[in-house]
């Protein structure tokens, strides 16, 4: 179910209220590299070979 203006309106006033005008560009920087280094983590684990797993000998 997708948010409408009006709801995302509400949840932007909430959000200054909480967090006031002051720490909102600190907030999403925050939240801006956050989401980088997830994303560069997962680019990263998606380059690296899986790992060769010990053949096991059987008796």
């Amino acid at each position: 179910m997708p948010l409408g203006p009006t709801e995302l309106l509400i949840i932007l006033l909430i959000v200054v209220l909480l967090f006031g005008a002051r720490k909102l560009p600190e907030l999403a920087r925050g939240l801006g590299q956050s989401a980088r280094e997830f994303r560069r983590a997962i680019s990263e684990e998606e380059k690296k070979p899986e790992e060769a797993k010990p053949e096991q000998k059987q008796s």
